[in-house]
């Protein structure tokens, strides 16, 4: 019987996590684990937001995000729109666009079904 051993990184929300590059967006996420099935690559990481312009995000993938800190103002172009805080969890289908913006600051945990940064 083969064993693998599992993963662990202390702390990673704390990682400073590398811009996104959208010009005035204070938005930062970065990758912290990668997994090894290459036909249903899953990647998690975090998701930084500071106060300042909002993100506007076009999912060509599935993704899911917990709240882990601060709070996010999320819509989309049905006119839904949430106000999200530690511990809420959502769910982004492949296709839907998303606007991301915080009063502060806010960091979300994202595990999603797409190729690595």
């Amino acid at each position: 019987m083969s064993t693998k051993p599992f993963y662990y990184k202390k702390q990673a929300v704390k990682d400073v996590q590398p811009s996104m590059n959208v010009p005035g967006v204070p938005a930062f996420l970065g990758d912290t684990f990668v997994s090894q099935d290459k036909d249903k690559t899953i990647c998690a990481g975090f998701f930084h937001l500071d106060k300042g312009n909002s993100l506007v995000y076009e999912y060509d993938y599935e993704e899911m995000k917990i709240v882990v800190e601060g709070t996010f103002i999320i819509s989309d172009e049905t006119g839904q729109k949430v106000t999200a805080t530690v511990g809420d969890v959502l769910y982004f289908p492949s296709g839907c666009k998303i606007t991301f913006s915080t009063p502060d600051r806010a960091v979300g945990f994202f595990c999603g079904q797409r190729a690595p940064l």
